[in-house]
């Protein structure tokens, strides 16, 4: 029997669930593009992106996914034949890397498999043995959505400086954003990057890349004028932020979602993210003493508090997921670049989430659990419960 009638819940990492004043923002006629009101409001983002990320430097918007923002931090930052190093803990810094590549940028790989964070020595290993300074960034993501590891970003910074290196550190914040604690100016990030549809609570359709003056002065040779981020950061007249029409409705809902986060406070956004992920993380770490349930990454101090990957045996995470949705309206995360695939699956519990949606989400996962005969271990809603009772 269904019992998915209702609003569905989307719990996978982005895109993350909208709220309906973002929506209501949106649903408007197109504005003025060439004067008035959304002139004002393009304006009026610029500070709140910057404080969003912790940072006094440069943001650039584009029109595009978070690939779209990958391409432009690289061709900004490096020209063909120049070397980068990617440190890869799941499919998406891989993915950034193979971008790299095809720009004509000499990609070198450390990889550090599917369930581990990055390990701080071989990076610090590597960096001293490119004495000649042949590598021009290092490529790395804060949280990868495949794996929800989470990476020490202010280790590599202090493995940089340690090792003397002049290599720009270029980070992935696209899952974590408005969830996992982040300082670019405090962690010493050079060029970060970012979407709009995960913690920042908006459609998918902009990106973003903020980058300093070490970033800037590089000015790769790669560069093209669509990507360009100068006139972007700094235009002349206002087509130049987007080199071309601007994405009305997506700025009215960008400006509605960044007032929530303004109001709600940007500490308690990452408070709030970090108690209702460690409610999720109880509640399968009681289910997982019995069976083949186990959170995919270890050590809780390397896991995202946007995204928790969980694997159990092929092929019941695919049926847990299904099970899901069609009974209970509830949307989980495919197994993405994993292998089994079906063996996996991930919850997504970013931007406009909070404790009885977690709850809830909880509850139709053991449901579908008993339903499915998974076998897991019991207590898992009440381990869940005393972390939101302790808050």
């Amino acid at each position: 029997m269904s019992l998915s009638q209702g609003r569905a819940y989307l719990a996978i990492p982005g895109p993350s669930v909208i709220p309906d004043v973002v929506l209501q923002a949106m649903h408007r006629a197109s504005p003025n593009i060439y004067e008035g009101e959304l002139h004002d409001l393009t304006h009026s983002l610029i500070p709140d992106l910057k404080a969003v990320a912790r940072t006094d430097e440069n943001v650039a918007i584009y029109i595009g996914n978070g690939h779209a923002a990958w391409e432009a931090a690289l061709v900004n930052a490096l020209s063909p034949g120049d070397s980068v190093l990617v440190l890869a803990t799941g499919r998406f810094c891989i993915g950034w890397g193979e971008m790299a590549a095809r720009l004509g940028v000499d990609v070198q790989t450390i990889n550090f498999g599917e369930a581990s964070p990055i390990d701080l020595p071989q990076v610090a290993a590597a960096l001293t043995a490119d004495d000649g300074h042949r590598i021009k960034a290092i490529l790395a993501v804060h949280v990868d959505t495949s794996t929800s590891v989470k990476n020490d970003i202010p280790g590599l910074r202090k493995a940089l400086d340690a090792a003397q290196h002049p290599a720009l550190l270029m980070v992935d914040c696209i899952a974590s954003l408005g969830c996992d604690r982040f300082e670019m100016d405090g962690w010493g990030v050079d060029v970060m990057v970012s979407g709009c549809q995960k913690g920042l609570m908006t459609p998918a359709g902009m990106s973003f890349v903020w980058y300093n003056a070490k970033a800037d002065a590089v000015r790769g040779a790669c560069n093209t004028a669509y990507w360009d981020w100068q006139p972007r950061t700094d235009p002349e007249m206002y087509f130049q932020y987007f080199d071309g029409t601007a994405p009305t409705h997506h700025l009215y809902g960008l400006r509605t979602a960044l007032d929530l986060i303004k109001a709600e406070g940007l500490d308690h956004v990452f408070d709030r993210h970090e108690t209702l992920a460690k409610a999720i993380w109880a509640a399968f770490e009681a289910w997982s003493t019995t069976g083949d349930i186990h959170l995919n990454i270890a050590d809780r101090g390397h896991r995202s508090h946007a995204v928790t990957s969980v694997g159990m045996a092929s092929p019941d995470g695919d049926r847990l997921r299904q099970w899901c949705e069609k009974t209970c309206g509830l949307t989980l995360g495919i197994g993405l670049g994993r292998s089994p695939s079906d063996a996996y699956f991930r919850v997504g519990h970013m931007g406009h989430v909070n404790a009885h949606m977690i709850m809830g989400a909880l509850g139709a996962i053991q449901s579908g659990l008993i339903a499915l005969d998974i076998p897991h271990g019991s207590g898992g809603l009440d381990a869940a419960a005393v972390v939101i009772a302790a808050g």
